[in-house]
């Protein structure tokens, strides 16, 4: 197909709409999902369904913590997007519409919305849930994101345990369609990186917090031997 985008097509349409360096402790996260959004975009069965929508919104925001200037987050997230041929808008409203429809239930209700594709569920759910759990549907690591996510908007004491979670995601997996090896590993995987990317920005965080005390020293101390002198 002569009109199949290349990766280096959607490299190229993004580094157009978004012409600006990216900071390296975020460059990873943001080549990484282009690469993934790109790939997705060739699959005939892939359908961005909700679970996908709040994983992707998740793993953008979380791993975008401390990004500076804050005001580029939003186009960044637009150019990955609409470099592959997605909505960025559309994907970010779906995603606030799935998880606050779900704010203020209980998590047994969720487990049983998401195992019936959104049936009796609130009308934002259901309609991001309907495709979830087909076999055709390509599975994505962002779709176990998102059902960990998704389980832990609940309001419930449990979905306040990560590893509770975790073991609820794995034994819905093979009820919705994904390979419950394949959700453990991906979720795993995640909290890792999630919990050394927290490390990485709190230990830059520190970095920048002495140099300003050390500049600020240095004025102060300027400022007071101009004023003895």
């Amino acid at each position: 197909m002569s009109d199949r985008k290349t990766i280096a097509d959607s490299k190229r349409a993004f580094n157009h709409d978004f012409p600006h360096v990216i900071p390296a402790l975020y460059k990873r996260t943001a080549d990484e999902l282009l690469v993934e959004l790109h790939l997705l975009s060739h699959q005939k069965h892939f359908y961005p369904d909700a679970l996908f929508a709040v994983g992707l919104d998740e793993v953008f925001d979380v791993f975008t913590r401390g990004y500076r200037p804050e005001g580029h987050l939003e186009a960044l997230f637009s150019a990955l997007c609409r470099s592959c041929g997605f909505d960025p808008n559309a994907l970010r409203k779906q995603a606030h519409k799935t998880l606050e429809s779900v704010r203020g239930q209980t998590l047994k209700d969720v487990q049983t919305w998401i195992l019936t594709q959104g049936e009796g569920a609130p009308e934002a759910l259901a309609q991001g849930l309907r495709k979830s759990g087909q076999n055709t549907v390509h599975y994505t690591r962002l779709m176990a994101v998102g059902l960990f996510r998704l389980l832990a908007s609940a309001q419930d004491d449990e979905s306040t345990d990560p590893e509770r979670l975790s073991e609820i995601a794995h034994e819905l997996s093979e009820s919705i369609g994904f390979t419950k090896a394949r959700v453990e590993k991906d979720l795993n995987l995640y909290k890792s990186n999630l919990e050394k990317m927290a490390q990485a920005v709190e230990l830059i965080e520190e970095t920048v917090a002495s140099e300003r005390r050390k500049r600020e020293r240095r004025e102060a101390e300027k400022t007071k031997t101009n004023l003895e002198n």
